[in-house]
């Protein structure tokens, strides 16, 4: 199977592109805000990025923020580093819509605009422990596994 970004289908017409990395260099690819969103002091927002992921088996998409988020903006992600398996691009909950939860550790109210790079996405891949059994299929979306 193929490595790649896709646009979600009801997000082409509005610009979203698939992220690119931006320095030969760099792990990343950019993430940014599929819309317009604002996180109040203290709380936390899921923005959207009109995306999902298409992995190879034994591989996921891990997802941090970019290092300017916190110290210009004061936003971090709400779960420190967000981890997209293989199997959450055909979820039938969102499509496997990647969303970035967003926590405001400041005393205001800030605004993200459409299109503002957020975090990164970084694909690695993973081992699996001797005498790994798990069968199950994904019935959920957004932090959906291990719910009863």
């Amino acid at each position: 199977m193929a490595r790649r970004f896709e646009v979600l289908p009801e997000y082409a017409p509005r610009g979203v592109l698939p992220p690119r990395r931006q320095t030969a260099g760099s792990a990343g690819y950019d993430l940014a805000a599929a819309e317009a969103a604002l996180i109040p002091p203290g709380g936390v927002a899921v923005v959207p990025t009109g995306l999902r992921v298409r992995l190879p088996p034994g591989e996921f998409l891990a997802i941090y923020a970019r290092s300017s988020l916190a110290v210009r903006r004061g936003l971090v992600l709400a779960n420190g580093v967000g981890i997209v398996d293989a199997d959450y691009a055909d979820n039938p909950a969102n499509g496997g819509h990647i969303q970035l939860a967003l926590r405001n550790l400041g005393a205001e109210p800030v605004r993200v605009e459409a299109g503002e790079r957020l975090a990164q996405g970084i694909f690695q891949a993973f081992a699996r422990a001797d005498g790994d059994d798990a069968a199950g299929d994904r019935s959920g979306g957004f932090g959906s596994t291990g719910q009863l």
